[in-house]
């Protein structure tokens, strides 16, 4: 039994108060934990896949009732990604001394608050003061989630625990986001975010009950959290998720008028095209922690190549209904299949900075869903219609490409200098 296994073990034997009676009870023991923590981190990620992405399936319902157009309403998607850019960091470095376990819930309970504020939201601009909250511990919860996950995986699987706690965040897409909009489009959108703001309570409540005091796992300081802003590696890892995320987000942002209007499915059929998204998701999450485990920079590689080419091809296929659900389940699992390598990659060149690097790849995600947000509204207000999203986002995946090489060289002469 690994080091990282035995203290998790006598975590275990404390939470139930007693212990195990030999190695095989032990191993048992450990791996019904480890599998109810990774749940309950699982079961976070998929309150916050739900509220992040529903969003963009009620966009209309939510711009006709507060009276606003589709474009500007695109700022509520805004708002929520700019609360994930701000929190992120803030919270990893102010929080880089409390315990790992207390952070999980004091993040969740944060969430939920703030979801409960989008429900009873009067007006537009409380509505996105009410998202902008809501998304503030969203980064910081997905960073400190994967260093635990991390923190608990057999040797060999970071990426694949990391992918398992973001499994949550893609069975949100298959699951989450078509029921909560469905139940929005027949209720209102406020009930969707009540269904949210109950995850985030049983979320609180699966990490009280199931997660270990995690005492093996230090804290920082926030001294040693600021130290991965002077990597420049850890830089150029984020810039690749703006770059390279901000064309996927430019899409699914616009996804169900680009649908209806373009793709001519009906309103009534949106839920069941995001969830066909999520399949993809699940499909590409999956995949790019077992690549990420394998080859991790070809796997960033690959992945990045998918999602250029989905996104180019969607700007043609939308306008078959057909050809335009394929792409969109393509658009998710090739975006997502990049999410584990690209976490896995700054824990590795995070050093001890780790809090802050990962929460840090979170809002770098959200940073790039805010600029894609915003650059889908300017080309459709601009008039070049539903489907230049795509075609702008498949040039910024390549940019993301060109970041990736970047980072690639710059690595290279560094371990040539430190060779020498």
């Amino acid at each position: 039994m690994s080091v990282t296994d035995s203290a998790f073990a006598k975590n275990v034997a404390a939470v139930r108060g007693r212990v195990s009676n030999g190695p095989s009870d032990d191993r048992r023991t450990l791996s019904t934990r480890r599998r109810l923590a990774m749940l309950a981190l699982s079961i976070g990620g998929f309150g916050i896949g739900t509220t992040e992405f529903v969003s963009m399936g009620l966009l209309p319902e939510m711009a006709t009732t507060m009276n606003v157009s589709e474009p500007s309403a695109g700022h509520l998607i805004s708002a929520y990604a700019l609360g994930v850019v701000i929190g992120a960091p803030v919270i990893a470095i102010l929080a880089a001394r409390v315990p790992r376990r207390v952070l999980l819930l004091a993040l969740m309970v944060a969430f939920t608050l703030g979801n409960l504020g989008t429900v009873f939201a009067p007006s537009f601009h409380e509505l996105m003061a009410s998202r902008f909250v809501a998304g503030i511990p969203h980064g910081a919860y997905f960073g400190v989630a994967a260093l635990v996950a991390a923190h608990l995986a057999e040797p060999g699987k970071r990426a694949k625990a990391v992918a398992m706690v973001m499994m949550g965040l893609s069975i949100a897409n298959v699951v989450g986001v078509p029921v909560a909009t469905w139940v929005g489009q027949s209720f209102g959108w406020r009930s969707a975010f009540g269904i949210v703001t109950v995850i985030g309570a049983l979320t609180v409540a699966a990490i009280v009950a199931w997660m270990p005091r995690l005492d093996g796992m230090p804290t920082t300081r926030a001294i040693t959290e600021l130290g991965a802003l002077g990597r420049p590696q850890v830089w150029m890892t984020l810039i690749i998720a703006v770059v390279g995320f901000g064309g996927m987000f430019a899409v699914y942002t616009y996804i169900a008028t680009t649908l209806t209007d373009v793709s001519g499915l009906s309103k009534a059929f949106v839920p069941v095209a995001l969830m066909i998204y999520g399949l993809g998701m699940v499909a590409g999450n999956y995949a790019g922690g077992q690549i990420a485990d394998r080859m991790l920079i070809r796997g960033m590689y690959i992945s990045m190549t998918a999602i250029a080419l989905s996104l180019f091809g969607f700007a043609f296929a939308a306008q078959n209904p057909y050809t335009a659900l394929l792409f969109v389940f393509l658009i998710g699992a090739s975006g997502s299949s990049m999410v584990p390598g690209l976490q896995t990659r700054l824990m590795d060149v995070a050093a001890d900075a780790q809090t802050l690097a990962a929460s840090l790849n979170h809002a770098a995600f959200n940073l790039a869903n805010a600029i894609g947000a915003a650059v889908g509204g300017a080309v459709i207000a601009a008039g070049f219609g539903y489907t230049a999203p795509a075609a702008v986002g498949g040039v910024l995946a390549l940019g993301g490409m060109v970041v990736l090489t970047a980072a690639v060289m710059m690595q290279k002469k560094s371990d040539a200098k430190a060779a020498l």
